[in-house]
């Protein structure tokens, strides 16, 4: 794999990213609230997140899925965290994906095309 310049591979974040999302979204959104929704999309985003790391680890350049899910989180859960001040999801969730959008582009620069 070609060295991307970065110490930890985009696609190892991403996994914990996925991990965060599923956990920290959905599982701990569901047991706080009992909130079902809370839980369905937070696994789906989890599982999208997760989906996106792997087509990263095969080929760095295919970050769309990733991109994608990052960014939507980034303006869902923003606009809730806006909304409610609540740091707990939506806000962790909007910041973590927000870095995760950030970091995709800057190592866009970085890649060969």
């Amino acid at each position: 794999m070609p060295d991307t310049g970065s110490v930890v591979p985009l696609h190892w974040i991403g996994f914990g990213y996925a991990a965060l999302v599923a956990t920290g979204g959905g599982i701990i959104g569901y047991v706080k609230a009992g909130s079902v929704p809370s839980l369905a999309a937070g696994l789906l985003f989890g599982s999208l997140a997760n989906l996106g790391s792997c087509q990263l680890s095969q080929d760095p350049r295919n970050i769309w899925v990733f991109l994608a899910t990052s960014g939507t989180l980034t303006g869902i859960m923003g606009m809730r965290f806006y909304h409610s001040g609540k740091f707990m999801p939506a806000g962790l969730i909007a910041g973590a994906s927000l870095l995760m959008v950030a970091k995709v582009g800057v190592s866009m620069f970085n890649i060969p095309h």
